[in-house]
């Protein structure tokens, strides 16, 4: 089983453990959030991003192997998201080379793990100047390796990651699943504390209205 799997499962235990006992607080690490989504974006706090300063191989590193199985993060989103048994570089099974990836935000089937590129739903500047500014530089790593939520990384035609690059989903959205993308970035944010600018909350609070108000539950970091 993937550490992705492992982790997963790791979340979903807190979750239901947190339903059962009460756990800790609604903002705690490990507690849960469940809301509707026009909800969930409205409780997203506002205010002015702060990016000086902003260093993003000095302040978040770099793709871990944290269990040390020799596959990165890179690979552990690759071999969870493959809708095939994904093939290897080499006999080791350190690094993806093909596979099936199907990118949510143009539903391109990919078979080459060169032709995508793992995104992070909140950009690391995003992050940075919504409130990463202020944590330790072990959290903001295991920010930028986040396998406990699988919204927060995920394949995606790299063209469509190139152009959204660090910018709100007030500045871009993907041409497919719109309203899973706003969902799913509210999501990340949720989990990792983070705030709005006043402008990107506007826009979400604008595009959930038009969106089914599903339910987001999140296990805060």
């Amino acid at each position: 089983m993937s550490r992705r799997s492992l982790a997963s499962l790791a979340t979903a235990a807190v979750f239901v453990a947190t339903a059962v006992l009460g756990g800790a607080g609604p903002a705690a690490a490990g507690a849960t959030y469940s809301a509707p989504l026009r909800t969930a974006v409205a409780s997203l706090p506002v205010a002015a991003e702060k990016n000086a300063g902003y260093d993003r191989a000095a302040q978040f590193g770099d793709w871990k192997d944290a269990n040390r199985d020799c596959q990165n993060t890179r690979a552990e989103v690759l071999i969870a998201e493959s809708k095939t048994t994904p093939k290897f570089t080499t006999a080791r099974k350190c690094t993806v080379a093909t596979g099936k990836w199907v990118s949510s935000w143009d539903l391109r089937t990919h078979t080459s793990a060169s032709t995508v590129q793992i995104d992070h739903m909140v950009p690391v500047h995003e992050a940075w100047g919504s409130g990463a500014r202020y944590w330790t530089k072990a959290k903001r790593v295991a920010f930028y390796n986040d396998l406990g939520d699988a919204r927060s990384l995920n394949a995606q035609t790299s063209a469509l990651n190139s152009a959204k690059q660090a910018r709100g989903p007030e500045q871009w959205l993907p041409p497919k699943n719109q309203c899973q993308y706003i969902a799913d970035w509210t999501a990340v944010k949720i989990r990792w504390g983070l705030k709005a600018d006043a402008t990107e909350k506007a826009f979400l609070v604008k595009k959930a209205a038009s969106c089914a108000n599903t339910t987001l539950k999140v296990t805060r970091y």
